[in-house]
């Protein structure tokens, strides 16, 4: 198992790239990583949301772990299980860990009502199947499931073992901080691009983050200043990185990374329906905003 600071630093949370027929494009996913790494990435989260997870199908998402496994060895890599189904995790699981994946992160499994010890389970059956520690997806605005640090059955699991830490996808960073007071051994992400500073001041090692694709150098200088202890300069650049996040959520966050990534040379397809593309219009403001804010590197 790595080291906290072998697994700290700037991650991209990796979208899904396409061809024109709208199949997943393993080689087109290769080729923005390879710049990434190139950009300075400590390592890449594979099939998360950023990567469009519920929208492609279980041998989609295993090809897309396929793709990312050239990496193995280069770099850190986190396989995104999460499912609502404990077998279809387990088989994820499996699967990502058997091409050298790192380790693998879950959302909670969500629409039903699971109860606390069901969520629970769950994180322990993808821990004892995939051999290694899991990293919990914590993002309760897209889940509804909230991990109370005070309920019995989450503390014991935050102290068993079965768990590496938390990718940290909520406005919450007081949740995180006591997740991490609960068990010093943890590890966390921040996973809200425009929270980064916040995360790194509580205690994270590294972020998560789907704008990282298109604008990784911006990110690692926010992160390299705020770990050098230069607050001031990190918060101006993270107060730039927030209007491009604003920018891009306000006409659709993929269809936008997706887009920026085409204009700077990396196609990688359209987001899967019911996404939709960007208009002309929504073009021509983000290209504005990111003229105006993004730091090359």
């Amino acid at each position: 198992m790595k080291t906290k600071e072998q697994l700290g630093g700037i991650y991209s949370a990796s979208i899904t790239a396409y061809d024109q027929s709208g199949q997943v494009d393993g080689a087109a996913l290769q080729r923005v990583m390879e710049r990434n790494l190139k950009e300075g990435a400590a390592g890449f989260f594979v099939g998360g949301s950023s990567g469009e997870c519920f929208l492609l199908t279980e041998g989609e998402r295993v090809e897309v772990f396929e793709a990312a496994s050239s990496f193995a060895g280069r770099t850190n890599l986190i396989a995104h299980v999460g499912a609502i189904s404990t077998d279809e995790a387990v088989r994820y699981a499996k699967a990502a860990m058997g091409m050298g994946f790192d380790s693998t992160a879950a959302t909670a499994p969500f629409y039903y009502g699971f109860s606390p010890k069901e969520i629970c389970r769950y994180y322990y059956d993808i821990a004892e199947a995939s051999g290694a520690p899991v990293l919990i997806y914590n993002f309760p605005g897209n889940t509804h499931k909230e991990f109370n640090t005070a309920d019995p059955a989450y503390v014991e699991l935050l102290r068993s073992g079965a768990i590496l830490g938390v990718k940290q996808t909520n406005y919450n960073l007081y949740q995180m901080e006591r997740i991490l007071n609960l068990n010093p051994d943890l590890i966390a992400f921040n996973g809200y691009d425009e929270t980064m500073v916040a995360g790194q001041a509580l205690g994270c090692v590294g972020s998560i983050g789907s704008t990282f694709n298109m604008m990784l150098p911006h990110y690692k200088k926010i992160f390299d200043l705020f770990d050098r202890g230069e607050r001031e300069e990190a918060l101006a650049l993270q107060h730039k990185a927030n209007n491009c996040m604003e920018a891009m959520c306000s006409v659709g966050l993929i269809a936008a990374i997706k887009y920026e990534l085409e204009r700077q040379g990396y196609p990688v397809g359209q987001p899967r329906k019911p996404f939709a593309p960007l208009t002309q219009e929504q073009k021509d403001y983000v290209d504005g905003v990111l003229d105006k804010n993004l730091v090359e590197a």
